[in-house]
């Protein structure tokens, strides 16, 4: 399969088109700031904005038949910046849409969404996949919007569409980011080179975690899973490890071999409102239509800590 993977050089994006490449699939790196990567069969690099226009008509002269859209502006980031957000997230997404539906066939487009579609007022007894959408950043207003575009267009034969609800992915490479979820992946770091790791949540804070591993294999599986078995909306949320902050610290404190007590509690109010106030997880639809979680925090933490090496 020829695929597109906007956002390539990114954390997931690098690791997708890895994947991909071993599978034997043709890939189509896309992304504003392409690193210098090997010159492989199979790999072709493209260096652009996909918000900026028709510039995008570049890409879709190699004939894609699938495109994987994990290009994106962060949460922090969005938030500090809407206009950003909407020209990176909602203006280039669309952009990407618009030229996917002139493919001669529709190609199956892939939409990297995330859980803060969700909103950050999840309902305390579970989320599952009758929950409406109630975003309240801009990120996920914006994650949101895009998803209803996906549905629409797919409606409408010009692509064949699922957008992908991700939890939070771990561990990302320490250094800025724009994430206020760093944290998540910041610890792993840090009990790994046995430091001190100051929480911004408190031990009782709970999440959905997955790692970059598995998220990667999930991407896959979107790519070649049977349209008919898609539910209406055509945007799943992803099944995700409902993780407590205090086990996790136990468990990666277990598999490192440090001590618990260099992990400091100082909880701060509104991270622990939007990023530690996850409700339990049935995600139905995905878990028929074949996605997975890690498994358990055991093998979660164990994958994560391999990938650090």
């Amino acid at each position: 399969m020829k695929i597109v993977v906007t956002g390539a050089s990114g954390f997931i994006g690098a690791k997708l088109t890895k994947a991909l490449l071993k599978n034997g699939d043709d890939v189509i790196v896309v992304d504003r700031n392409m690193p210098c990567l090997p010159d492989v069969d199979g790999l072709t690099q493209i260096c652009l904005d996909i918000a900026a226009g028709d510039a995008m008509a570049e890409v879709f002269e190699q004939g894609p038949e699938a495109i994987v859209h994990l290009a994106s502006l962060p949460g922090g980031a969005s938030e500090l910046d809407p206009g950003l957000s909407r020209r990176i997230n909602l203006d280039g997404a669309l952009n990407l849409i618009d030229f996917s539906s002139q493919a001669a066939a529709p190609p199956r487009f892939i939409f990297a969404s995330s859980i803060a579609a969700l909103g950050d007022a999840l309902p305390e007894d579970g989320v599952d996949d009758a929950t409406p959408l109630r975003p309240s950043m801009v990120y996920g207003l914006h994650k949101a919007m895009v998803e209803t575009a996906v549905a629409a267009m797919t409606r409408r034969g010009a692509i064949d569409g699922l957008s992908l609800r991700l939890p939070g992915i771990i561990a990302r490479p320490l250094g800025p980011s724009g994430l206020k979820s760093a944290f998540m992946s910041e610890i792993f770091h840090r009990l790994k080179a046995g430091e001190r790791f100051i929480s911004p949540v408190s031990p009782q804070a709970q999440f959905w975690l997955m790692s970059v591993d598995q998220c990667v294999c999930n991407l896959v599986h979107a790519l070649r899973c049977d349209s008919n078995s898609l539910p209406n909306s055509r945007a799943i949320t992803l099944p995700a490890l409902h993780v407590q902050m205090e086990s996790l610290v136990h468990e990666i404190a277990r598999a490192t071999g440090v001590d618990t007590g260099c992990v400091a509690y100082h909880p701060d109010p509104e991270v622990e409102k939007v990023f530690g106030s996850y409700p339990p997880l049935v995600a139905r639809f995905a878990e028929e239509t074949g996605f997975s979680h890690d498994g358990g925090l055991t093998k979660l933490v164990a994958t994560v800590l391999g990938s650090l090496r």
